[in-house]
């Protein structure tokens, strides 16, 4: 027998229909799944208060919004979960949560659904390029596979704990990386380059690195550009002795024990 949600989407695909997503939230990641999202499906947002919010899609009330037989994503604060819930009223078809830190058991606890997803993907959703870890009920494990692989690459991982260890670098991983690439940037701009220089060398350099870290382990890129005394070895030696390869470890840490509060 074919399972209903398998079905379901077949019946889609022959039609040639687009699915229908409805997400509650439109911040940053909203907004950001959004565009990635709406060439392969009907969007809706819900939220508190349409009028502030400047947007082509369809926009709801979120007091009094009926979930019945939608398929939800949650794009809210995760502080903000017991106070959404208390709006909405029926129960949804599945619930995607993209809440950081925030388990299965207080999703299905606040808003009624046959199924639940948890989610963890980040603003590159907006330019298809996400890194999206994901878990949740493993009868709709494919379908929410579907779904996320077209904000980029999704990784299903057997437990929640799993999830909060992952969402130091699936979800927060942009802003780390982001904290090095401007961290370059400024010492470029202090021996004497032009800012818009620095910039582009170093948004070329990290296009770059995609491939590349792709196809090699890191210890073997670095040792593939460091020669003896050179500059590379020098620059190494510097952040080494900063401790930077033990703060990351620490900074993950960190961010996994927030998902733990």
């Amino acid at each position: 027998m074919i399972p209903q949600t398998i079905l379901y989407f077949a019946i889609i695909t022959q039609k040639g229909l687009k699915m229908s997503l409805i997400i509650i939230g439109a911040g940053a990641m909203g907004m950001a799944m959004a565009d990635g999202l709406k060439d392969r499906y009907n969007l809706e947002f819900v939220v508190r208060n349409p009028s502030k919010v400047d947007s082509n899609y369809p926009i709801h009330q979120l007091s009094g919004f009926n979930i019945e037989n939608k398929n939800i994503i949650l794009a809210v604060k995760p502080y903000a979960l017991k106070s959404v819930a208390t709006h909405l009223r029926g129960k949804a078809n599945t619930l995607y949560s993209i809440l950081a830190g925030t388990p299965l058991e207080d999703l299905r606890d606040s808003i009624r659904a046959k199924s639940y997803i948890r989610a963890m993907p980040n603003i590159s959703a907006k330019f298809k390029a996400s890194t999206t870890i994901i878990t949740g009920d493993s009868s709709i494990r494919e379908s929410a596979i579907e779904i996320f692989s077209y904000i980029g690459d999704t990784i299903w991982v057997e437990s929640e704990r799993e999830i909060d260890i992952a969402t130091a670098v699936a979800g927060s991983g942009p802003a780390l990386l982001a904290l090095v690439s401007e961290a370059m940037m400024d010492g470029l701009v202090k021996e004497g380059l032009k800012r818009a220089d620095a910039i582009e060398i170093t948004n070329s350099l990290f296009r770059g690195f995609a491939p590349l870290i792709s196809s090699m382990h890191p210890a073997l890129i670095k040792d593939s550009v460091m020669s003896p005394a050179g500059t590379t070895a020098s620059a190494y030696s510097v952040l080494e002795e900063g401790a930077v390869r033990s703060s990351f470890i620490k900074a993950i840490n960190r961010a996994f024990k927030v998902t733990q509060k």
